[in-house]
């Protein structure tokens, strides 16, 4: 066992904004360059017939995903989930936490190395599966790739590909291809702010979900705890997940049953590069959440019952 995961390290999970199952719990774990992340898990009452690992998006924390933690519990299985590096409680990149930065995209996978080791550490129960949102869709995707420990994977509005406008997307590449020489890949994104979105962004016209309580709970909870923010990211993060994008889209499919769920209206990720990755998955199967939005797992009951019922068939299918 690593040294760095030698002994558990508590960490604070805020479960009363987190609104996830009894009993959740949050451990400080450190990647291979040691760099400080959290990781929180939640099980079910009585025997869980596996373990779904939730790789969130850019900008999100633990706590946001209590909700989701409640519905696959009632469903039989635990979850683990993380604040990547530069979000939530874990280190930040820059002196301003605000600003959403990595060096290196695939700096990601010592942070899924350093979660499937706390994983087995905590003994969660086996199978595993891959739940991967937006931009953790991006990082699950090469770790599947990769021989991530998962039977089966789901993915929601995944960021096989970044959603620029058409003029834009030449300015997009030159300006990240210039930006290390000119000093200016630690700046904020152009027309990003520091604020994160839910917090200067009515529900009126926003494009993560049209339930207006889910909605209302993601601002409760940065409210209740505003060192979980992060806000628009840098030249570099752009630079550097185009370029992930761009390898992804190079690769063959994993192995592996999935089913990726689309919002009908999503507006943030590029839709073409799910559409185009999922026709190249065998037995894969796209989901497309007529009148869903982003954030398919924080839409009206409707839509949420229908995803996390599906995720879950499928996940059971492959248990035992």
């Amino acid at each position: 066992m690593d040294g760095a995961l030698a002994e558990l390290q508590p960490a604070p999970l805020f479960a009363d904004i987190a609104q996830g199952p009894a009993g959740g719990a949050a451990h400080w774990i450190h990647a291979s360059d040691g760099l400080r992340l959290r990781a929180g898990h939640w099980r079910p009452e009585g025997e869980a017939k596996g373990t779904v690992l939730l790789f969130p998006g850019r900008t999100e924390y633990i706590e946001k995903y209590g909700p989701a933690a409640d519905e696959f519990a009632a469903r039989g299985c635990a979850t683990l989930t993380v604040d990547w590096r530069g979000q939530g409680l874990a280190d930040r990149m820059l002196d301003e936490r605000r600003l959403g930065h990595v060096e290196e995209f695939t700096d990601f996978q010592k942070d899924v190395e350093t979660v499937t080791r706390l994983a087995g550490q905590l003994d969660l129960p086996k199978p595993w599966f891959l739940v991967g949102h937006s931009m953790g869709g991006a990082i699950g995707l090469r770790a599947a790739m990769q021989g991530l420990d998962v039977k089966a994977c789901c993915f929601t509005g995944p960021m096989w590909g970044i959603q620029i406008p058409a003029l834009l997307r030449p300015f997009a590449t030159f300006l990240g291809s210039i930006a290390p020489y000119l000093r200016l890949d630690e700046l904020l994104l152009p027309t990003t702010s520091l604020e994160q979105y839910v917090q200067i962004t009515p529900f009126e016209g926003n494009t993560l979900t049209t339930d207006p309580d889910m909605y209302r709970m993601m601002h409760a909870q940065l409210a209740a705890q505003p060192d979980l923010a992060l806000g628009g990211p840098t030249i570099q993060w752009l630079r550097v997940s185009l370029q992930e994008c761009a390898w992804l889209a190079g690769q063959p499919s994993p192995a592996l049953p999935c089913i990726t769920f689309l919002g009908s209206d999503e507006q943030i990720v590029n839709t073409d590069a799910i559409h185009d990755r999922m026709e190249r998955w065998p037995g894969g199967e796209l989901d497309i959440i007529k009148g869903g939005q982003h954030e398919v797992m924080m839409e009206t009951p409707e839509i949420r019952a229908h995803v996390f019922s599906r995720m879950c068939a499928l996940f059971e299918q492959h248990c035992g």
